[in-house]
């Protein structure tokens, strides 16, 4: 069944600003009790006085101590949580050929994108699989994911590992209470890409879009403009058959 965001408590990962605060003002104004995260508490602090009721946790999660950290707080404060949405992230764009930065801030980009959702669903899924009701877990990838970006080439990486390990944790978790949903953004304008980058779909049209979607339908995927297209599904039905003929080659353990 769909999730009755009346009826749920959520956390959604770089919820200070972009995406994720848009997410999490739709989620307030459903009935939701929303957590979210942020580096810079200053940013935090101004999305809860503009979102009153909105909880915030200043956690990077980049930082496995801080995943740890995190889920801790989760499980002994808000034992009712029941949606995850790894939305989280950082872009560098940088093409390959010039990308002279310390291997740390590469290192960096990658832990946000794709090591912090991983670990933080291994910490999680659990917990919510234990309460018994409906839950949900989104990870945000990008059209990146399935055309690589060379402005862009780790970020693009990133997310298209995240596509592939969100497919795997949905076979994981088939037969239990818990619903994975990818989501794929186009371009949508927010800081993402740096200050000044004001280019893509509108904020607040792409939320209301996904908002509806995530509460009201038991999709897997959700799109938007070009990741929604009649083109982008056909190219990408071929792999989802693929890969429900591979899945059960190999006995694997899955969730209960």
């Amino acid at each position: 069944m769909p999730i009755a965001p009346s009826n749920s408590t959520a956390l959604i990962t770089g919820g200070s600003t972009g995406i994720g605060l848009a997410l999490a003002s739709r989620f307030l104004s459903a009935g939701s009790t929303v957590i979210v995260t942020g580096r810079s508490q200053q940013r935090l602090d101004e999305a809860a006085a503009a979102h009153p009721g909105l909880l915030t946790i200043a956690n990077d999660m980049s930082r496995a101590e801080d995943r740890l950290t995190l889920a801790a707080r989760l499980h002994h404060e808000h034992p009712s949580l029941n949606i995850i949405i790894n939305n989280a992230g950082i872009q560098r764009r940088v093409a390959l050929a010039e990308d002279d930065a310390p291997w740390t801030e590469r290192q960096a980009e990658i832990d946000v994108l794709l090591s912090g959702p991983v670990h933080l669903n291994h910490l999680l899924v659990p917990h919510l699989l234990a309460t018994g009701r409906p839950s949900l877990v989104a990870n945000v990838t990008s059209g990146g994911a399935y055309v690589p970006q060379p402005f862009a080439p780790i970020y693009a990486a990133c997310k298209a590992a995240l596509h592939s390990y969100t497919v795997t944790l949905r076979h994981a978790l088939q037969g239990t209470s818990c619903r994975v949903m990818e989501i794929a953004p186009p371009a949508v304008r927010t800081a993402l890409a740096g200050p000044g980058a004001s280019h893509g779909a509108p904020l607040n049209d792409f939320t209301d879009a996904v908002f509806a979607r995530l509460t009201e339908t038991e999709d897997d995927f959700i799109g938007y403009g070009m990741t929604d297209t009649e083109a982008f599904h056909t190219a990408a039905e071929p792999y989802a058959e693929m890969f429900k003929g591979f899945a059960d080659r190999f006995p694997v353990k899955t969730y209960d």
